[in-house]
């Protein structure tokens, strides 16, 4: 058997092994789905979505914490995303590549994969007692946020340097200074990646139990939060509690299973909407 023969050979091999891999993955994933689905469509309704918990969260719906999860969203969007682009910018279009570049690029990497309960303690340390916030939505959305700058940083820098080189040169020989070519022709190109990174990044953050427990997240309240140094719900808190420690699980697993289906339906949406960015600009670039 010639030598072309066996490589064709283990390259089929290779590819069925992935695709077999991918498919156990999908149907694991997919299993989990529809179970939620059939669980907790059933839940769904208006008063569920737009109600607020009622004897003891043992009816009624979750609208405080609907509201609760979406503000702090907001925040961490808010304060994650301008400084994640920006440092991002600076590291790839800016800085010298040295050693420091280098240890700042690997201490991003490396908070990546920092645990999210460190942040929430870190978050009790900084935003909470040091800067005297107190447990509350703007203390965990500055906490989240600072949980999302990794993911942010890293695929915007990721996108930048996807963009070819002739589209800064082209645009330095016009005239343009260095801030307007990154301006007009860098990051219109690099959008569809840093929208990316941003809405993962942020899916992640509304998912997130750990740093908000100790920060601001309740659990219990009649009405959303109506400041930003106010405690708050969130769906994930929420789930957490309908599913482990609450007085009557059995009898609000139903609506266990509504929250996690609701929580899905939101992070769906994200990455809907970062799919729709992406398909515009990617268009709008090929043109």
């Amino acid at each position: 058997m010639s030598s072309l023969s066996q490589s064709r050979i283990k390259e089929y091999i290779g590819l069925r092994f992935l695709g077999i891999c991918t498919l156990i993955v999908l149907a694991f994933i997919f299993i989990v789905l529809i179970d939620i689905v059939w669980k907790g469509a059933g839940v769904l309704s208006w008063d569920f979505i737009f109600g607020i918990p009622r004897k003891g969260m043992t009816e009624g719906g979750i609208y405080p914490a609907i509201a609760g999860t979406t503000l702090v969203t907001i925040i961490t969007a808010v304060f994650s995303i301008p400084v994640g682009v920006a440092t991002a910018i600076y590291l790839n279009e800016y800085a010298k590549e040295n050693w420091m570049t280098k240890a700042l690029r690997a201490s991003i990497r490396n908070l990546a994969g920092v645990p999210s309960i460190i942040y929430g303690l870190f978050g009790v340390a900084l935003f909470v007692e040091a800067m005297r916030l107190g447990s509350s939505v703007i203390s965990s959305g500055l906490t989240l946020g600072l949980m999302t700058l990794p993911y942010i940083i890293t695929a915007t820098e990721e996108a930048l340097r996807s963009v070819p080189n002739s589209y800064r040169e082209g645009s330095l020989a016009l005239g343009a200074t260095k801030w307007e070519s990154i301006r007009t022709a860098v990051l219109p190109s690099a959008i569809p990646g840093i929208t990316t990174g941003a809405i993962l990044g942020l899916s992640r953050a509304a998912g997130e139990t750990a740093p908000i427990l100790f920060t601001g997240v309740t659990f219990y309240l009649r009405f959303p939060p109506d400041t930003l140094d106010s405690e708050f719900m969130a769906l994930p808190y929420h789930l957490y509690i309908l599913s482990t420690q609450h007085h009557a699980i059995e009898e609000v697993r139903p609506l266990a299973y509504g929250t996690a289906l609701v929580l899905i339906l939101l992070i769906l949406g994200l990455n809907i909407l970062a799919f729709i960015i992406r398909s515009k600009y990617g268009n709008h670039s090929r043109r």
